[in-house]
């Protein structure tokens, strides 16, 4: 009992001596104030760059204290923050990264509701002093990267997508028979080939049919020769495209734009690929959640222990229900909220699609499901919930998926 008391008051002791900084995160500018345990401001709110020359005051402030007696926090304001963050943390700080929530209703709990860079600063502070914190930690900076690189192939993708569409539309003013002539589409390395060089029907009646015969010989590897050519001749020549030169550099700069992009998804694969490896996380032993799935769940994700149940987790990814009910009447159908990560829902809905492929568990839940009367997408979602739970569960434990 006598040990306890002592440890008790070590750890009483030890808060006391802690001082807290809190940073207010813009984007050229920051602000930090410093706050000892029981309220009193030590270092009024000043601003510093940010900058090598800023982050340098900053340290030079807080070096009349020992590291281990100061926590930093700072609020999670999209990008602006990460260098300073991963600067703190390479120092040997103690940086917490905290909810705006968190301020926003300390903000609301002040008699003069002001909002200032100044103000804020102090109440990030304040937020640290009582509000549960946790540490920033090597992990959440490998999580960092793992989120930001999958968030950029999700744009990557998108980005591929529209030029495709638009790759489309420009063939159908110019060709619109080509499509019709390749069974896969326009989007084929054989289509592609001919459109970067030849895009216009009469150019292509135009070409000897050797050159034609050759040139779809080689870029199908074999599988289009002769006949396919004196078929697309043909086809070429009684085209009822728009004649417009001027659309040609269109097709094939867009042609270009694509395969560049392709190339950039197969370098960031590699690279989320290695991360996931060296992670080695239980989440890859869930059937059909590879690496770019996977690997965009724990990016959005972070550290588990962010989150102290499975419903928080569901809430973080939007995917839990509105809740519609004033006096006596409760909403009987509700949709998801759809108010956390964008990316981390996207990538949850996508696992639990294709999870109903490879566990009979989840195929008779989203089974059930539809028998309920459910969309596909409504019966998806519960899924998603499903797998939510399981997420948690093996992620919070570090054990393997066990469900058949």
């Amino acid at each position: 009992m006598e040990w306890h008391r002592k440890q008790l008051s070590t750890k009483m002791k030890e808060v006391m001596l802690m001082k807290y900084v809190g940073i207010d995160i813009a984007k050229e500018n920051h602000y930090a104030a410093i706050v000892s345990a029981d309220g009193e401001v030590l270092k009024k709110p000043f601003r510093f760059k940010n900058t090598a020359d800023g982050f340098a005051l900053l340290k030079d402030a807080m070096s009349v204290y020992d590291k281990a007696e100061i926590l930093i926090g700072m609020e999670s304001t999209a990008h602006y923050g990460l260098n300073l963050l991963s600067w703190l943390f390479g120092q040997g700080y103690q940086v917490c990264v905290i909810n705006p929530i968190q301020t926003a209703a300390l903000r609301k709990t002040e008699i003069r509701k002001t909002k200032t860079d100044k103000t804020d600063s102090l109440l990030v502070a304040k937020s640290l002093m009582v509000n549960k914190h946790r540490l920033y930690t090597a992990k959440d900076s490998t999580m960092t990267e793992l989120k930001t690189l999958c968030r950029f192939y999700r744009n990557v993708i998108q980005s591929k997508s529209r030029l495709k569409t638009q790759l489309v539309a420009y063939v159908d003013v110019l060709f619109p028979e080509f499509a019709t002539f390749f069974a896969g589409g326009v989007h084929l390395k054989t289509s592609y080939a001919l459109l970067k060089l030849h895009s216009l029907p009469n150019d292509i009646s135009a070409l000897h049919l050797t050159t034609l015969t050759n040139l779809l010989k080689k870029a199908s590897k074999g599988r289009f020769s002769k006949p396919e050519a004196v078929a697309l001749k043909a086809l070429a020549k009684s085209s009822v495209g728009v004649k417009l030169p001027s659309m040609c550099i269109q097709i094939s700069q867009t042609i270009e734009h694509i395969e560049l992009l392709e190339r950039q998804l197969d370098e960031l694969k590699s690279r989320i690929e290695s991360i996931m490896l060296k992670v080695d996380s239980p989440i890859l032993t869930v059937p059909g959640i590879g690496y770019l799935i996977g690997g965009a769940i724990l990016g959005e994700i972070g550290d588990i222990s962010r989150f102290s149940s499975s419903a928080k987790l569901l809430a973080y990814a939007g995917l839990d229900p509105v809740v519609s009910q004033s006096g006596k009447f409760n909403a009987a159908n509700t949709r998801m909220s759809k108010r956390g990560s964008s990316l981390l829902r996207y990538a949850l809905m996508e696992a639990a699609w294709e999870l109903t492929s490879h566990s009979s568990t989840f195929a008779h839940y989203y089974a059930k499901k539809r028998a309920q009367g459910l969309s596909h997408f409504a019966a998806i979602g519960h899924s998603a919930h499903k797998l939510v739970r399981v997420l948690f569960k093996i992620l919070t434990t570090n054990t393997p998926f066990n469900l058949a």
